[in-house]
């Protein structure tokens, strides 16, 4: 069975998307971070130290900004 999340310490000035575009390659794709991590409160700007889980993808997303949002696949 795969693994289901992946940790990730975030650094000081991490964001939401920011987080997201370093695991998936989307800055559009933080949303289920978010819910992974009920225990984080939703803030602009992370402190560094806070270990998040991650959920892994099943499928990768296209990291390419020429495609639009909609067809990176992912969460919707």
């Amino acid at each position: 069975m795969a693994q289901e999340f992946v940790e990730y310490v975030t650094q000081d000035g991490d964001r939401w998307d920011l987080i997201a575009f370093k695991m998936y390659g989307d800055a559009y794709a933080y949303e289920p971070i978010i819910v992974a991590n009920p225990h984080v409160p939703i803030r602009a700007v992370l402190p560094g130290g806070i270990k998040l889980r991650v959920p892994v993808r099943e499928t990768p997303v296209l990291a390419d900004p020429s495609v639009p949002p909609w067809k990176r696949g992912g969460a919707t």
